[in-house]
């Protein structure tokens, strides 16, 4: 069995690893048009900010290991034309500029995603960077050294974890983003307010639903960002704006959303018969809506790619979906979420309730009790969770693992408030917070009294 895989990151390296150990009689080649593989990009922001001193920590594979399983690696090399059908492709040696062809009988598409660029005036100009792969952050640690005030555009996670680096290094910096506030995909209003006053109160400024609309500068260099709403002087800007899936190669050759995210089956199969794909370049089946949706995360990634591994030739292992669980630690907050806000589940027209919980995690007897704030978020017909979000100073956020798996199983916020969760003081309460927020959300039980004789 021939297998071809193009891009290695991520999705890549679980699919490669687990497909050479599975088949070892295959021949697996893998083209990669970066000079490095398996960077975990969610790294940058520790990595920029000095808290991860060696980057060498931030790859977990190498051409050499995955040589050690016989896999060919051609790095540098692009693959610039794909004929599914056919069952061949068209690469490209970048360092040699050699251009050939080679067939496979499997196909796996792990080509990620890619940063989105806008169109705008003056941003070609020098120090106006993005923010992926293992090249974007040193390049970014390089020019940060020589600047005093940097832009983030962008306040999702990375941006938000940059924002908070530069800052602890002692720049100036400024967040902009055209959203009224930050995180507003993972967090309701109760969370992103706290957050953004911890921002505030360290110095950086907000500058919230304003939209970028040029870039200016000198001798080639910005200097200033100029918005709907106002103009910041800066020697540095950095893009965080979101993603879109890299799947140029498969356009018009398999099923796809329409950003152009390639959509799988429950066994990780596109619509085209030996073609498979995992990772940032796909839709996700995603459990809180029942939808396909497109949630680039590395952990939906490293299944997906376990996954392509598992059902190549034949299906095996069916994929459950996901609940976009994600966590951030930001300052001394740390926070978690899984499915849909209540913002969110407002904009697909669900009809949802939430219940609210603050209070102490562990009994107030301890030497240290840290307040938590916590929102479950539930169908309102059917009481079905959706989502859940989670912050506190105490690192609670595995209890947003927890609601994932509840989601997952179609459990209702009845049924949490009566999980068997452990009790010891070190650690919660003899109700445990989470079985505190589906004991509120209860609906209250009708007493009727028996009928006067």
């Amino acid at each position: 069995m021939k297998i071809a895989v193009i891009g290695c990151t991520h999705a890549g390296t679980a699919a490669i690893v687990n497909t050479a150990k599975l088949y070892p009689d295959a021949t697996i080649t893998v083209y990669e048009r970066n000079d490095n593989i398996s960077f975990l990009s969610c790294g940058i922001a520790l990595y920029v900010g000095g808290v991860v001193k060696d980057p060498d920590g931030l790859f977990y594979s190498s051409p050499n290991q995955l040589a050690e399983l016989g896999v060919v690696t051609k790095m540098l090399h692009e693959v610039t034309s794909v004929d599914a059908a056919g069952h061949k492709l068209q690469a490209k040696n970048l360092k040699t500029g050699e251009e050939f062809e080679d067939t496979f009988d499997k196909l796996i598409v792990t080509t990620g995603s890619w940063p989105v660029v806008p169109k705008l005036e003056g941003i070609e100009m020098d120090n106006i960077l993005l923010c992926k792969n293992y090249n974007h952050s040193n390049t970014i640690i390089e020019k940060a050294k020589h600047a005093k005030r940097i832009t983030v555009v962008g306040a999702g996670y990375i941006g938000i974890e940059l924002v908070e680096a530069f800052q602890m290094n002692g720049k100036e910096v400024t967040l902009i983003d055209s959203v009224d506030r930050i995180l507003n995909k993972y967090l309701d209003p109760e969370f992103t307010d706290a957050i953004e006053e911890t921002l505030t109160g360290h110095g950086i400024k907000l500058a919230l639903g304003q939209t970028v609309q040029k870039f200016t500068g000198e001798n080639g260099k910005v200097n200033k960002v100029i918005t709907s709403k106002g103009e910041f002087d800066t020697d540095l800007v950095i893009l965080c704006i979101g993603f879109r899936p890299n799947t140029e190669l498969l356009k018009g050759q398999v099923d796809m959303l329409p950003n152009g995210a390639i959509i799988v089956d429950k066994y990780m199969q596109t619509s085209q018969k030996d073609v498979f794909a995992a990772g940032d370049s796909c839709a996700i089946h995603y459990n809180p809506t029942g939808k396909a949706a497109y949630i680039p995360l590395a952990t939906n990634a490293v299944r997906m790619g376990t996954l392509v591994a598992r059902n190549l030739v034949r299906p095996t292992t069916r994929y459950m979906g996901t609940q976009g669980t994600s966590g951030i630690k930001i300052y001394e907050q740390n926070i978690a979420g899984t499915g849909l806000t209540e913002a969110s589940a407002a904009d697909e027209g669900m009809v949802v309730e939430a219940v609210t919980l603050e209070d102490a995690y562990r009994p107030e007897f301890m030497p240290t009790a840290e307040k938590l704030l916590l929102k479950v978020i539930y169908e309102q017909a059917t009481r079905r969770i959706v989502g859940a979000q989670v912050m506190s100073q105490a690192d609670l956020t595995q209890s947003i693992n927890t609601i994932s798996v509840c989601i997952q199983n179609n459990m209702t916020v009845d049924e949490l408030a009566f999980i068997d969760f452990f009790f010891q003081p070190h650690y919660n309460k003899p109700w445990n917070f989470l079985n505190s927020a589906g004991l509120q959300a209860l609906p209250p039980v009708e007493v009727k009294t028996p009928a006067m004789v």
